[in-house]
This record gives C-alpha cells, structure tokens and sequence, in this order.
C-alpha cells in the first residue's frame, strides 16, 4: 500500500492521528505519497509536533459516530454525533426526554432504504452538519 492511499483511508475512516502523522512526514519532506507505507516504520517523526498537529486538528477532522437511542418500547432513533454525551443531549433537546438507553451501531452497518442497501457511512454524507437525526427505527 502507498502511503497516498494510506492518507486517503485515514480520512475516509476519520483516523485523525494516522493522517496527522502522515501530514506531519509528508510538510517535513521526510516521505512522499508515492512510498510504500512501510518507511513510515523508518522515519522519526517528531511526536510532539504530531501531537500539536492533532490537538489543533490542522486537518479539519471530526469523527461522526451513530447512536441508537431508545425512546419508548418500540421506537429507536438513529443520531449521528460525535459522543454518546452529545447524542443524549441531541436527543433530549429535540424529543424533550431522556433516551430509555443507547447504543454505538458502526458505520458500515448495513440496511435497507428502500429499494437499495447503505450503510450509516453512506447516509451521513447527505449530512452537514451534526448532530443530526439520521433515522427512526419502529
């Protein structure tokens, strides 16, 4: 694999600490796109740097998970956000109650919108901002 396609994973998959390493390698010339992922077990980044990198989040990344949050015996609410707090919040503001209980589904689950098959990652690009209400489940 190339580190290229590495990158790209990272961002796809919202890894931000791989993808701020690469970045920090790739601004520092120390690799390029086109090398085999195996150099970054060869070069020293510095982690501190790195660390910066990730708590100033220089590359705009904000993992978006999916919650199920239960309101009543027979309905869920499917919320995408970035913690459970904030999806309980989300809900509790926009229901005006508490969820019954919650629980992380991941991104790849995959399920039935009318006649097509998607997955939660496929659905929070339609997205653009969260938290968001993704879907109810009765």
């Amino acid at each position: 694999m190339l580190v290229k396609e590495a990158y790209e994973d990272s961002f796809r998959f919202e890894e931000s600490t791989l993808a701020h390493y690469i970045y920090h390698l790739l601004t520092e010339q120390k690799i390029s796109l086109e090398d085999d992922m195996s150099i970054l077990n060869a070069v020293q980044a510095d982690n501190r740097k790195v660390a910066e990198l990730i708590r100033k989040n220089v590359l705009g990344i904000n993992k978006v998970r999916v919650y199920s949050l239960k309101m009543n015996k027979k309905d869920f609410f499917f919320i995408f956000a970035s913690s459970p707090q904030e999806a309980i919040q989300f809900f509790t503001e926009t229901f005006q109650q508490s969820p019954l209980n919650y629980h992380e589904y991941p991104l790849e689950f995959e399920f039935e919108r009318g006649k097509e098959v998607v997955t939660f990652r496929d659905m929070r690009k339609d997205f653009e901002s969260f938290p968001a209400v993704a879907g109810r489940f009765e």
